[in-house]
């Protein structure tokens, strides 16, 4: 019942609404880095624990990660297309330049693709990421809107130790108000799934 209906509790739990002032902080873009797939796999729903098929989970700890996309004014972006993609817990990518690829978790999808709903949300039940070496821990995302636009960026975990070091992070914090668009903020996810974390990131297009 979580593969298909986690989403349901979203707006309940984390998605509450928000009243704009002024024009919003644009969520930076990113380098797309050397692992977005060169195929993607049979099951690219919003659910990377879980692959259709498999009675495995994923190894790790499961990160619900959900948010909506909305342009500088605040206005929903409604039928976008949010695409998320990371390593497994071994730090290992499922893609053909990945070192050590055939001791990667099978039971990890890497690789979602979701639309966003009437009101501009996005929901996946991904894993906390990890560092691997060169790396912060990070999610690599591209959201392309109905209207033509694109992002392509990462997000990170708050306060890592590993932040600092890392150059693609210093870079896009150069500006340090991107924080709110970049730095995901975990908290148990109570109401959702035992054991999990949770974190509303939203998107903020150009």
């Amino acid at each position: 019942m979580i593969r298909r209906a986690f989403t349901v509790g979203l707006g309940a739990s984390l998605l509450a609404p928000r009243a704009f002032a002024g024009d919003l902080i644009a969520t930076p873009a990113q380098t797309e880095g050397p692992f977005y797939p060169t195929a993607f796999p049979a099951d690219s729903d919003s659910d990377l624990v879980q692959v259709r098929g498999q009675p495995a989970r994923a190894m790790g700890t499961v990160l619900h990660l959900q948010g909506r996309v909305l342009d500088v004014f605040g206005k929903p972006m409604t039928g976008a297309i949010v695409e998320i993609w990371q390593c497994d817990s071994q730090g290992l990518y499922d893609h053909p330049r990945q070192p050590g690829r055939e001791r990667r978790d099978s039971a990890f999808q890497g690789y979602g693709k979701v639309a966003t709903d009437t009101e501009s949300r996005y929901g996946f039940r991904t894993l906390k990421p990890v560092a691997y070496p060169g790396r912060t821990p990070h999610i690599h995302l591209k959201v392309a809107t109905s209207d033509g636009r694109q992002l392509t960026t990462q997000f990170y975990l708050a306060g890592d130790p590993l932040n600092e070091r890392d150059f693609v992070y210093r870079e896009a914090m150069r500006d340090p108000r991107r924080r709110e668009r970049l730095d995901m903020r975990l908290e148990p996810a109570n109401g959702l799934e035992a054991g999990a974390f949770a974190t509303t990131m939203d998107i903020v297009i150009a």
